[in-house]
């Protein structure tokens, strides 16, 4: 046997080991046992009405394809806006400079006039 199994069987066999100890604990066994009436319950339930697992399991993939056709919706009207915001920048960008620009003509020309008008 490679030392691989032998590794894997001796966690089996701890792994039963811990859970055999632990049983010794009165209200774990308690607990254990609710479990596992509650499992059994539910599998018997699934057993005698498979189609209502089945519709919930429908359900479930109909959110899903659901939830996942409207993030792949928000993704892309977000990456169009980051593709606008990518073509309007470089128009804003020119439009500020030309106001900086413009206004700066309009200051200096201002500051040039108030010289002329101190100096007559």
């Amino acid at each position: 046997m490679s030392n691989l199994k032998k590794f894997w069987k001796g966690m089996l066999w701890g792994a039963l080991a811990g859970g055999a100890i632990t049983l010794l604990d009165k209200d774990t066994r308690d607990a254990m046992k609710g479990n596992c009436q509650k499992a059994t319950k539910s599998v018997s339930h699934l057993i005698k009405n498979p189609g209502e697992f089945t519709n919930q399991v429908k359900e479930t993939a109909l959110k899903l394809k659901t939830t996942v056709e409207e993030i792949g919706e928000d993704i892309s009207f977000i990456a169009s806006k980051v593709e606008e915001l990518k073509e309007t920048t470089p128009q804003v960008t020119k439009m500020l400079k030309e106001t900086k620009d413009t206004f700066t003509k309009e200051t200096k020309n201002m500051n040039g006039l108030d010289n002329d008008e101190n100096l007559k």
